[in-house]
């Protein structure tokens, strides 16, 4: 039996062509922050009203969107736009509070007034008096100034207020707020500073927030973190503002050569550490949004322009001596962010129109082959940022408002990869263990002879097992599915152990004595048993078929020396054996010592000398 918990298998493809690119996308994380107050927070709401009738509360984002909600959980773009029906002034009979922008009436009730601004102020007695509800020692007890203030038809208690941190509603009167938040497609990413890895999260840059994180197993919302990286590049932004005369807006790095974009558009170019700087290309289109170098040819550096007109994605093979113009049939948007993967010429940008794609020798001078929008399930606004994991084989999506979303990019759909099923990555298999082919689907998998089971399979990707009987240190596969037969290598050991983690980063690390997932709201207690889910730690005693799941009774053992460490320190394995009732599984539990420090660990395995992945478990003493 297969584990579906982590196979995330998608439903269409992209044709060899490249054309009608159309991936299955998940969102990662929320659309909320925390940052200490009464609820999560999200980005700048201008605008709140109710309808004539009061059912529905609708707000109008910074960036102009309108949303509504009848339930006041759930959010839905305004298919319609409506304008706001303007109250009509109400009579105060005394003057206004200090810092107020605006009064607002309960229809229902004359003397019922609300002041809004600095604070939330209210009155009985048309405005005689006034009573502050938001301010405690002097600040908002909601973050921020209101922006706008609305009554709701049906009672003059229920208020909705607007400011820099989202939607916050009062049912009575003002006395107590709750944060509409959580669901409000406003999350202000701008760009993708770190994506799910080895034990770390994912991480964003917000606009007014700084660097947000998603933390590996976190489900309740983004939470401000420092980002060295991040500060670094606006520090260093900023020099090379005062040194080049020019407002820097983008900066990449290659080794000793270094690539910086200004808002008017030119670009410099530095090939001895910063040292020195020459022109590289004069003033023209839009302001330099971002830059793109690679680290295996500092000669090699793409740029995104954020005008509508003339060149918007500009590449140069020599270092900036001249820079051609890749733009071709992409619409007039501006881009905003740029990635490559340089071996196999994909070029994904994010544009106030959406995702595009396109091939381009980035090696040698040529025209790119043509831009294709990359649809799907991913929300049609603007895309603000994009990065291919270390491998390749994952496209990450900063959508304006909505988050971030990831897919198996297009470019790897119709060639087929071989990737450790666990996550991911491109370390070496080992006979009974998980293989993940990234591309299409596997009908038949063979080599020597040999049968490898197909698992899963879809028109994207397939999960395939790796026969115990298998010997050799590397193979061809050769695999059958939608397209032509096809040759792959892989690579083998006797073991190469992998802690399997979700799409989102969340290891499957689980409760002995609950059986639950464990992640940030379900931390690993001390003194408690944990099973961590892996593949391949090889052979097993006795000796197992392969393609069969292991049973639920008395599972093999696995032959091989398994250790597991937390932080560093080695924990006591209790046993390694099939996971029961899973083909090419690993169960090891261990145990958590007696005492630990509350909040993030570093967890992986070690077996026969050889590491896992390093995964974040959260603890609690």
């Amino acid at each position: 039996m297969a584990c579906g918990c982590w196979l995330a298998l998608s439903s269409t493809a992209l044709r060899a062509q490249d054309r009608a690119a159309q991936p299955e996308w998940r969102r990662l994380g929320g659309h909320s922050i925390e940052v200490s107050l009464a609820s999560p927070v999200s980005g700048p709401v201008d605008r709140v009203w109710y309808s004539p009738d009061g059912a529905r509360l609708l707000a109008r984002t910074r960036s102009g969107r309108e949303f509504e909600t009848s339930d006041f959980e759930r959010w839905q773009p305004v298919r319609n736009p409506e304008a706001p029906t303007e109250p009509e002034p109400p009579t105060v009979a005394g003057g206004v509070p200090s810092g107020a922008r605006g009064i607002r009436w309960a229809a229902s009730s004359r003397l019922r007034l609300y002041a809004y601004g600095r604070q939330v102020h209210r009155s009985d007695d048309g405005g005689l008096t006034w009573s502050d509800q938001t301010a405690y020692n002097g600040e908002s007890i909601l973050g921020a100034a209101a922006t706008d203030l609305a009554v709701s038809p049906r009672d003059p208690d229920e208020i909705v207020m607007a400011n820099e941190l989202g939607v916050w509603r009062s049912l009575d009167g003002g006395a107590s707020w709750s944060g509409l938040n959580e669901a409000l497609p406003n999350l202000p990413v701008r760009r993708l500073l770190a994506l799910p890895g080895e034990s770390g999260g994912l991480r964003v840059l917000a606009e007014s927030f700084g660097a947000l994180e998603w933390a590996p197993g976190e489900k309740h919302a983004w939470r401000p973190v420092p980002d060295p990286g991040s500060i670094q590049e606006a520090v260093l932004r900023g020099a090379l503002s005062a040194r080049l005369g020019a407002a820097i807006t983008a900066v990449a790095l290659a080794g000793e050569t270094a690539c910086a974009g200004a808002a008017d558009g030119r670009l410099w170019v530095s090939l001895d550490g910063l040292r020195t700087w020459r022109l590289s290309r004069a003033a023209g289109g839009g302001p330099v949004e971002a830059l793109f170098t690679d680290v295996t040819n500092s000669r090699l550096a793409l740029a995104a322009l954020g005008g509508e007109q003339g060149a918007r994605v500009l590449r140069t093979l020599n270092g900036g001596l001249f820079w051609d113009d890749l733009s071709s049939n992409l619409p007039p948007a501006a881009v905003h962010g740029i990635t490559a993967e340089v071996a196999s010429g994909a070029l994904y940008v994010a544009t106030d129109r959406g995702v595009f794609f396109t091939r381009a020798d980035l090696t040698a001078a040529g025209p790119a082959s043509g831009w294709n929008k990359v649809g799907g399930s991913l929300p049609a606004v603007r895309a603000m940022d994009v990065k291919l994991d270390r491998e390749g084989n994952q496209l990450f999506v900063a959508v304006e408002g909505y988050g971030v979303w990831a897919g198996l990019a297009p470019h790897r759909l119709g060639s087929f990869r071989l990737v450790n099923a666990a996550d991911l990555s491109r370390r070496p298999a080992a006979p009974g263990s998980l293989v993940a082919v990234l591309g299409g689907p596997v009908r038949v998998a063979r080599s020597g002879g040999l049968d490898f089971p197909v698992l899963a399979s879809s028109e994207t990707e397939s999960q395939i097992q790796v026969p115990f009987e298998v010997r050799d240190r590397l193979i061809s596969l050769a695999l059958e599915g939608g397209a032509p037969a096809t040759v792959v290598g892989l690579s083998l050991r006797e073991v190469s152990p992998a802690v399997f983690v979700d799409r989102d980063g969340t290891p499957l690390v689980i409760s002995a004595e609950t059986g639950v997932l464990l992640d940030a709201m379900n931390p690993a207690w001390a003194n408690s048993r944990v099973q961590i889910l892996a593949t391949g730690l090889g052979q097993v005693r006795p000796p197992w078929p392969t393609g069969l799941a292991a049973p639920a009774e008395n599972p093999p053992e696995v032959v091989a020396r398994v250790s597991a460490f937390l932080d560093g320190e080695p924990l006591e394995v209790t046993r390694a054996v099939l996971a029961p009732g899973y083909v090419g599984l690993y169960l090891i539990e261990a145990q958590v010592p007696a005492l630990v420090n509350r909040g993030p660990a570093e967890l992986w395995l070690q077996a026969e000398g050889q590491p896992s992945n390093r995964v974040r478990v959260y603890l609690e003493p």
